[in-house]
């Protein structure tokens, strides 16, 4: 999964340019203004945990949008 998401990895989400991909606790895509996303096993169950930040509501929906198509295109 990390391998994929890295490799897949986006050149932006919600119009904000993706600067940067930690790895750690699953994949992390950092925004240029800061918004980020993350996507990451549960440790407990078999599901996909996605976690997202914005400076907007929009942002945040933008994010867990995002978030639940790659989480599908993975499961």
């Amino acid at each position: 999964m990390t391998k994929f998401l890295t490799e897949q990895a986006p050149a932006e989400i919600g119009g904000q340019k993706v600067t940067e991909i930690s790895q750690r606790d699953g994949v992390k895509y950092i925004m240029a203004d800061d918004s980020w996303l993350l996507i990451r096993p549960s440790g407990t169950e078999p599901v996909l945990r996605v976690y997202a930040e914005g400076r907007t509501q929009e942002m945040v929906k933008a994010l867990l949008g995002y978030g639940e198509k790659v989480a599908e295109r993975v499961v």
